[in-house]
């Protein structure tokens, strides 16, 4: 049977030692500044932007990620805080002020469907990739992000780092299929923090 395409982000299932992953994140702050929507399973970095810092400097302030080469992923959004005046909004629409809960992912094993626009082969384990962004769903509130299935190789600045196909039922090493990674161009990474200065 072929797979879906369903995409669903980036989604946290295990530590990279083999353990469960415990469900552990941080709280973070998105500023009402900030003019795109945001996705659970979306990839997240801290903003640039001083204006949308939060006013306590107690809790991160992210914004999404492109997840292209060369660009940094701190975390991935796993749910959202509710909303008062909505508390069954299940994503965060553009300029919206919020809180949201994120996986910090450097030892973090995600799963991620990939867009359908290569050939998945075996020889995609091991190497990196690149997201593909389709936006998300307003209806079930899941990101559109996905492996783009062009890029496997072994560029070394790729967001992603593939382990393998994920062993999930109903999942073939074919077009759309559900993929095991790293952030690999996690900001911690390297157990040293990429200084951030926001203007």
């Amino acid at each position: 049977m072929a797979n879906s395409n369903a995409p669903f982000g980036l989604r946290p299932v295990r530590q990279l030692n083999g353990s469960p992953w415990n469900g552990q994140t941080i709280r973070c702050y998105i500023s009402s500044s900030y003019a795109t929507a945001l996705y659970i399973g979306d990839p997240v970095l801290l903003t640039p932007t001083l204006a949308e810092k939060d006013a306590t400097a107690k809790y991160p302030t992210v914004n999404r990620s492109a997840g292209t080469a060369g660009t940094i992923i701190r975390g991935v959004i796993t749910s959202f805080e509710p909303l008062p005046d909505n508390l069954t909004l299940q994503y965060n629409p553009a300029s919206t002020e919020r809180w949201c809960n994120v996986c910090l992912g450097m030892d973090v094993v995600f799963q991620v469907r990939d867009d359908g626009s290569g050939t998945p082969a075996k020889v995609f384990a091991g190497q990196n990739a690149e997201c593909a962004n389709a936006g998300g769903s307003i209806v079930t509130g899941l990101s559109g992000y996905q492996l783009d299935a062009t890029t496997p190789t072994t560029t070394q600045n790729y967001t992603l780092h593939i382990l393998g196909l994920a062993d999930v039922e109903d999942n073939e090493l074919d077009d759309y299929a559900i993929w095991e990674v790293l952030l690999n161009t996690c900001e911690n990474a390297t157990g040293k923090y990429l200084g951030i200065t926001a203007a």
